[in-house]
C-alpha cells in the first residue's frame, strides 16, 4: 500500500499489482473504462488559465465582482437578511469553531455541544415543545423529515399530506421527494384572504390524513388566526400539526404548544446568517413523546465521573451511528456550526431584543405598507390581515414591467401574479425604504 496508483496521485496508494488485481475482479481493461465521460468535458491535460500572481489574480477576481449588480433587495418568501452583529463572526470564526465536525467526542468538544445545547434550549422556549434538533439543513428538509415521521408515528392507517394551496414550490418540491418511494401522497387544501381557509381543511381532512401543515407568517407575509382551530382539525383526524415558522416570528406570535402543534419546522438562519439564498439551518422542534422518532442529532446534559455538569450527543439516529433499517434520517452534513451562529446572535439580542425585533419586522412592514398604499395605482396591502416583515401589493400595471424598471433603477422585489409585487422589509435600512417609495413613485 505504499506505491502510488498508476496515473502517479499519490491520494490513491495501490501498486500496479493490486490495480490490476481490482481491474480482473470488475471485468475492466484500464481505469478508464469505469467512468462514462463525455470527450468534449474530458480533462486534457491542460487547464487553460494563465498564470498570476496572488496580486494579479485578487483584482482579476475583484473585476469579476464589481460586475454584480448592487441592488437593494425588498426580497423575502422564505428568504431573509437581517444585520448579524460583528460578535457573531468574531466567535463564530475562532478556529476550535470554524474547524471543527461532528462532536462526536464530548471530552475535547465541551464548549461547542454546550453552545448547541443553548441553541436547542432557545428554541424548546419559542416553541414550548420539549425536544429541538441541532442539526437539520433548511426550513424544506425539516417539512419533508416531519412528514416521514408523522408517518412512522401515526397510530391508524393513512398516507394524505396536507398542505396549504401557497407553500411555495421549494418546500413542496422537497417535502415530494421525501415522501418518494412512500405511499404518502402530498394533497393541497384552499386558503382564504391569505389564510388556511377552515372550512375547506375541515372538508379536506378525513381518517386518511396524517398530517396537517400551517404556516405562520405565510409566504405573504399574513400572520396566521386560526393556529388553535387547525390544531383541534388535526387532533380530531388524529393527525400531526405541523407549523412552520421562525425563531423571530416566536418571539412574538402565538406559542406553537399552546395551538396544538406537534412539530415545528422552519429555517433558524434568521438570525446568525444573513440571506444566503439556499444556505440555511433546519428548525425541528416536537413533543417528549416523539423523541425516539427525531431525526439528526440530539445534545444532552450530563454530569461526568467527578460530577460536573458535561454535555454529550445523547441521541443520533441517523444511518451512519445505527443500522440502515432502524435510521430515521439519512442527514449527513452537520450544521452546528450554523446553530452556533443562530445561538451567538440570539445571545446577543436577548429576549428583549428578539421582540424589538419581532415587532419592528411588524411596524415596518405596516408603515411601508401604508406609504406605497398613498400611490396612485398601488393598493397595499392586498390581504386585510396583520403582516410579518412582508406584503402583497396590488398595482395596476403589469407587475412584471414595474420590477424591470425598480431593477434597473437598484431595487429587486418579487413579482407573485400579472397584477401583484411582494415587499420585505427584513434588512433594509429605513433610508432604503425611504428612497424605494420614492423609486416606486417615479416608476409607476
Amino acid at each position: 500500500m505504499n506505491g502510488l496508483h498508476a496515473t502517479g496521485s499519490p491520494y490513491a496508494p495501490h501498486t500496479d499489482e493490486t490495480l490490476t488485481a481490482m481491474l480482473e475482479a470488475v471485468g475492466a481493461d484500464t481505469v478508464e473504462d469505469l467512468f462514462d465521460i463525455p470527450e468534449a468535458v474530458q480533462y486534457d491535460g491542460e487547464f487553460g488559465i494563465d498564470a498570476r500572481t496572488e496580486r494579479e489574480t485578487r483584482q482579476l477576481v475583484r473585476t469579476i465582482l464589481q460586475r454584480n449588480a448592487d441592488l437593494t433587495e425588498l426580497l423575502g418568501r422564505g428568504q431573509y437578511g437581517y444585520y448579524v452583529p460583528s460578535v457573531v463572526d468574531h466567535l463564530s470564526n475562532r478556529s476550535e469553531f470554524l474547524t471543527s465536525y461532528t462532536q462526536y467526542q464530548p471530552e475535547v468538544s465541551q464548549g461547542f455541544l454546550q453552545a448547541l445545547f443553548e441553541y436547542q434550549s432557545l428554541l424548546v422556549e419559542l416553541t414550548g415543545l420539549s425536544i429541538a434538533n441541532c442539526s437539520m439543513y433548511d426550513a424544506a428538509s425539516a417539512l419533508g423529515e416531519a412528514a416521514t415521521l408523522a408517518k412512522r408515528v401515526r397510530t391508524t392507517s393513512g398516507h394524505r399530506v396536507l398542505i396549504p394551496e401557497l407553500l411555495s414550490e421549494g418546500r413542496r418540491s422537497t417535502l415530494e421527494n421525501y415522501v418518494e418511494g412512500t405511499d404518502l401522497t402530498v394533497e393541497t387544501y384552499a386558503t382564504a384572504d391569505g389564510n388556511v381557509d377552515l372550512e375547506a381543511l375541515e372538508e379536506a381532512v378525513d381518517e386518511t390524513a396524517i398530517m396537517i401543515y400551517a404556516e405562520n407568517p405565510t409566504i405573504r407575509g399574513t400572520i396566521e388566526e386560526h393556529l388553535a382551530e387547525i390544531g383541534a382539525v388535526a387532533a380530531d383526524a388524529d393527525a400531526l400539526f405541523v407549523l412552520g415558522t421562525d425563531p423571530i416570528a416566536l418571539s412574538l406570535l402565538q406559542k406553537p404548544a399552546d395551538v396544538g402543534a406537534d412539530v415545528v419546522v422552519g429555517d433558524a438562519s434568521v438570525l446568525g446568517l444573513p440571506a444566503s439564498y439556499g444556505m440555511g439551518l433546519g428548525l425541528f422542534a416536537t413533543r417528549e413523546s416523539y423523541l425516539r422518532q427525531v431525526p439528526g442529532r440530539l445534545v444532552g446534559a450530563s454530569e461526568d465521573a467527578t460530577d460536573r455538569r458535561a454535555f454529550t450527543l445523547t441521541l443520533q439516529t441517523r444511518e451512519q451511528h445505527i443500522r440502515r433499517e432502524r435510521a430515521t434520517s439519512n442527514i449527513c452534513t452537520n450544521q452546528a456550526w450554523v446553530a452556533l451562529r443562530t445561538a451567538i446572535h440570539a445571545a446577543a439580542l436577548g429576549p428583549d431584543g428578539m421582540i424589538e425585533l419581532a415587532k419592528r419586522g411588524v411596524t415596518r412592514a405596516e408603515s411601508l405598507a401604508a406609504d406605497v398604499d398613498a400611490l396612485v395605482g398601488v393598493k397595499a396591502p392586498v390581504h386585510d390581515r396583520r403582516h410579518f416583515r412582508e406584503f402583497v401589493a396590488h398595482v395596476d400595471q403589469p407587475a412584471k414591467a414595474i420590477a424591470d424598471d425598480l431593477e434597473r433603477q437598484g431595487f429587486a422585489v418579487h413579482v407573485v401574479g400579472e397584477h401583484e409585487l411582494q415587499f420585505c422589509v427584513a434588512g433594509v435600512t429605513d433610508d432604503e425604504l425611504d428612497a424605494f417609495v420614492e423609486t416606486l413613485e417615479e416608476v409607476l
